[in-house]
């Protein structure tokens, strides 16, 4: 086949793997949490196997290749802002952005500085403040202080770096909800689904050498551009809406994890 046409996607073929189910997002516990926090129904985790070793200073190369795959298009699910119902791309994606997300914790103690610095008791209760807003946000506990405003004493308890890991922006994400997220007065509902989902997307595997764990995914937040602007996850932009592409090197298995700010299934 000639190079440039359809097909000659830079050497990744790609299958939808219907039978891959997460479990973390539909156990009974996370989807009452799920519905609490206004992400029921608008949270998504499907997974795509390829057949070429990936190489992550080719990403983009995959990334686009992923998007114009005759096997992603009818089966990539995304939110319909006008519907609210499940849908596919339905337009031809021109561009793309996938910025590398560092996926190195193993450990949920990450946190645990939550504790020493007086955002969460002893007891697990969410320490309180007086209510101020971040745009969209509504911040009435520390917590959500350490997560949103920069120019809180308590934000630096996490650097930069920290911010940036898989771990952090999916514990961040499940904090901040949906648009009718009704706030956890204690940290473990986060906490636990941060583990379980987060396990449930990122491969380890112990190092024959040294014995140790290590992660073997990476992961990187992807953006989607047709010819009219950003078509993927949405149109309209919201720290709330993401898609991130967790890619196992050895299984050769991309898992796509979805969210789009709104409101979530009530009932």
């Amino acid at each position: 086949m000639a190079a440039g046409e359809p097909g000659d996607l830079g050497g990744y073929y790609f299958r939808y793997l219907p039978q891959k189910t997460f479990q973390s997002l539909s156990t009974p516990e996370t989807t009452s949490r799920l519905r609490q926090w206004s992400m029921l129904g608008r949270i998504k985790a499907q997974s795509f196997g390829f057949d070429q070793t990936f190489q992550a200073y080719r990403k983009d190369d995959f990334v686009m290749a992923f998007f114009k795959d005759p096997n992603v298009i009818p089966n990539l699910k995304l939110l319909s802002e006008s519907s609210g119902q499940w849908i596919t791309l339905g337009t031809e994606v021109k561009k793309i952005e996938a910025i590398n997300v560092p996926c190195t914790q193993l450990s949920m103690s990450f946190f645990d500085r939550l504790y020493d610095e007086d955002i969460v008791r002893d007891n697990g209760h969410i320490v309180k403040c007086l209510d101020s807003f971040c745009d969209p946000f509504l911040i009435s506990d520390e917590l959500r202080k350490v997560l949103l405003a920069e120019d809180s004493e308590k934000y630096e308890v996490f650097s930069q770096p920290d911010r940036e890991e898989f771990l952090f922006c999916l514990f961040k994400h499940l904090c901040l909800g949906g648009a009718l997220c009704q706030y956890e007065d204690v940290l473990d509902p986060y906490l636990e689904t941060t583990k379980l989902i987060y396990k449930d997307l990122v491969s380890v595997r112990k190092d024959p050498q040294t014995k140790k764990i290590q992660i073997i995914s990476s992961v990187f937040k992807v953006t989607a551009y047709d010819s009219a602007g950003v078509c993927y996850p949405s149109a309209k932009s919201h720290e709330q809406t993401f898609s991130y592409f967790v890619v196992d090197r050895v299984k050769r298995h991309v898992h796509v994890f979805y969210h789009c700010y709104g409101v979530g299934e009530m009932s």
